[in-house]
């Protein structure tokens, strides 16, 4: 399944359902998760809305100050607003818990999109948004983009602690946020940490996107056949 052509962001969460879940390796039956596009790596900006906005808002910090950077929260404001548009009177509810980024807060690198966007949602009149960064990360890891081995969930768990200093109030309904759910690893190693430490919780993953997967080329089989 690909995006191409898509003109805008989608407007609805989408749930992973048994047709979907299958291309996210460490999501399990019982996880609910929702995105709301398709992201196609490697395909750049132009291939989709979706492509564009989550290439934006994963923008380096490194471009900071930059022409380039005003994309970068502008794709903040879009996620932030898809959000808003979505969860209205589910934000009474919901606890929403940052996924950390892979980079301490001391480091230079450090990139608090995810928190950023948070911080913009819009609650409806008498809600405030429970906002809250339950899970801290205590040592640095690389991201998988940076890494031939993608770390498996026990080496994120290792590392991700509850701030107790943040749980007074325990959540009853907590939606983990992320940018984008490709093998479903960190949201996997997230949930088992609170799940532990709040076992009465609903836990609910959102996504701006799911990356799908690469499409295959059979043309290129039957290359010999043409000849």
């Amino acid at each position: 399944m690909t995006t191409s052509g898509d003109t805008s962001f989608p407007s609805r969460l989408t749930k992973i359902d048994e047709l979907t879940r299958g291309d996210h390796t460490f999501l399990e039956a019982g996880d609910e998760c929702l995105f709301f596009g398709d992201y196609s790596a490697r395909k750049g900006f132009s291939h989709s809305a979706t492509n564009q906005l989550i290439l934006n808002f994963k923008k380096p910090v490194r471009f900071r100050g930059t022409a380039s950077w005003r994309y970068k929260a502008l794709a903040i404001n879009a996620a932030a607003n898809a959000f808003t548009r979505n969860l209205g009177a589910a934000l009474s509810q919901l606890t929403l818990v940052p996924v950390p980024p892979s980079k301490l807060k001391t480091d230079p690198e450090y990139d608090d999109r995810v928190m950023d966007m948070l911080r913009a949602i819009r609650a409806p009149a008498g809600v405030n948004p429970d906002v809250r960064e339950l899970i801290r990360q205590t040592h640095p890891m690389a991201a998988a983009h940076e890494s031939a081995n993608r770390p498996p969930p026990g080496d994120w768990e290792s590392v991700y602690a509850i701030d107790e200093t943040l749980v007074q109030n325990e959540p009853t309904w907590i939606g983990i946020v992320d940018d984008l759910l490709v093998t479903g690893c960190r949201f996997r190693a997230m949930s088992n940490v609170l799940k532990r430490r709040f076992p009465a919780a609903r836990i609910t993953g959102l996504f701006l996107a799911r990356r799908v997967p690469e499409a295959i080329d059979f043309s290129e089989f039957f290359t010999d056949l043409d000849q």
